[in-house]
């Protein structure tokens, strides 16, 4: 099932013609920046096959990547690093790689829509729950974002191959607990969210 137009139609309805939608990826990794993507369809475009980042293969995500970034309007990428994760604490981090996305925008959005959070701009938002699911602007942003940092975590592979993080992307399997817990952290382990993986271990880092 796809993302569908809803939300869209009713903006437009208003007379809203620039529609973005907002999303990221990254907020509970154990490794690595957040990255968040905005992005502004074509009014009554369908694109098809566009759904969450999550439910897709990572071919299909690829393939809807180059999709969008040549049907898209505009399209913003947000990336706050594991130091400013550090010291914000995630959820604004987040926020901020989401505003750091739409004030990319150009030409400028009418309205975000975004998935269940708010931005610091001076636009009109709608925040919409589980909006990479429902919301096609939101889908396609989350497929951007996506992309965007899987490609980091190929890079970050190379720099630190003895942690998998091609493979698990940062998030808290358990393989890379178990490469935390052997080598020590990298420089992008997010210290913060290693404590809980200490106390649950009582491994001293």
């Amino acid at each position: 099932m796809e993302a569908g137009l809803h939300h869209e139609q009713e903006q437009w309805a208003l007379g809203k013609r620039l529609i973005a939608g907002v999303d990221e990826v990254g907020r509970g990794c154990l490794l690595g920046d957040v990255v968040a993507a905005a992005v502004i369809l074509p009014q009554g475009m369908i694109l098809e096959g566009v759904n969450d980042s999550k439910k897709l293969s990572e071919r299909k995500r690829e393939s809807l990547y180059e999709l969008i970034q040549q049907e898209a309007v505009a399209i913003g990428i947000g990336v706050i690093d594991v130091a400013t994760i550090e010291r914000v604490n995630i959820k604004q981090a987040a926020r901020l790689a989401m505003k750091a996305a739409v004030e990319q925008l150009q030409p400028v959005p009418d309205m975000l829509l975004v998935d269940a959070e708010k931005v610091d701009v001076p636009y009109e938002q709608l925040a919409i729950i589980h909006g990479d699911a429902v919301s096609q602007s939101i889908a396609a942003a989350s497929i951007i974002a996506k992309v965007t940092r899987d490609r980091m975590c190929r890079q970050w592979d190379s720099e630190y191959p003895e942690y998998g993080i091609a493979i698990h992307k940062g998030y808290a399997t358990k393989a890379h607990r178990e490469r935390i817990m052997e080598f020590g952290p990298c420089p992008l382990h997010r210290r913060t969210f290693l404590r809980n993986i200490e106390a649950q271990q009582q491994v001293l880092f």
